[in-house]
């Protein structure tokens, strides 16, 4: 199996919760995936994240959360960390580096916020500490997609605000399929999880992070916006802050150094 990869499924109150694990190192590293887990989660994904993130697997073992498989209208952001430490909790895990990325970003904010003693480093991407104009523009229209069943329009919508126009034009052809195949059985995860980035407010609680924190945020970022980044950098007792002027939200995918930035933190 490659790097160790291995799928994994908690019992987490009266649902589940997937996961997966891969690399051959001892030291915990924790990764929360953004929004898109409301539409796929990280069941039998293992073998494509240990080749994506493979630079981490020598030295780490690595662990991606999905949020819970059923989650109750009004869920939070802090709820989610909740049930994140519950899942270290059952995997033994007493401390981790964090590294969050959307969604999982507000939602490692609140777990560096509530758990101090189960973070050591923290990597914060193109994620958001309080509500904004961005998130109040794009959002609310895709949980009307999603209730109406607009799949295709969805997927094209996110896909368009993510990424970069030059990528756009690269993989046009991705634009034709995107959202003709993946299609989730309920969209209700999604929404609750939409909802809870929209009302997503910590921001008066960032000066009590006591984790060694980065900041990564995009230029060109239109879906948290490019301010947010530095925003949340400068609330952060001694967080460093990198900026990526030719990316928008999907950086972490299209910057080709982004591991490479991320690892070289975490190692610092």
């Amino acid at each position: 199996m490659f790097y160790n990869a291995k799928n994994g499924c908690l019992t987490i109150g009266e649902t589940t919760m997937d996961y997966l694990v891969f690399g051959k190192g001892k030291k915990p590293f924790i990764m929360t995936p953004g929004l898109g887990d409301g539409l796929k989660t990280a069941k039998g994904m293992a073998v494509p994240f240990a080749i994506m993130y493979k630079i981490f697997a020598k030295d780490y073992r690595v662990y991606v959360f999905s949020r819970k498989n059923k989650l109750k209208p009004g869920y939070t952001t802090k709820d989610m960390a909740a049930d994140l430490k519950q899942a270290m909790d059952m995997l033994e895990i007493a401390k981790a580096d964090i590294l969050g990325v959307s969604q999982g970003g507000m939602i490692a904010q609140h777990f560096a916020i509530n758990y101090p003693e189960a973070v050591d480093k923290l990597v914060l991407a193109v994620t958001s500490a309080r509500p904004n104009a961005y998130i109040e523009k794009v959002l609310p229209p895709w949980i009307d997609m999603a209730k109406r069943d607009a799949f295709h329009e969805l997927m094209v919508d996110i896909m368009v605000k993510m990424y970069t126009q030059e990528y756009i034009r690269k993989n046009k052809w991705v634009l034709n399929v995107v959202g003709k195949f993946g299609k989730p059985k309920s969209y209700e995860r999604f929404i609750v999880m939409a909802e809870a980035c929209i009302n997503h407010d910590c921001y008066d609680l960032l000066h009590t992070i006591q984790a060694s924190t980065l900041v990564i945020g995009g230029e060109k970022d239109i879906i948290v916006g490019p301010e947010s980044s530095g925003e949340i950098a400068s609330q952060i007792p001694g967080a460093k802050l990198k900026m990526y002027p030719d990316y928008g939200h999907a950086l972490y995918e299209e910057a080709k150094d982004f591991n490479d930035v991320v690892l070289e933190f975490l190692e610092e």
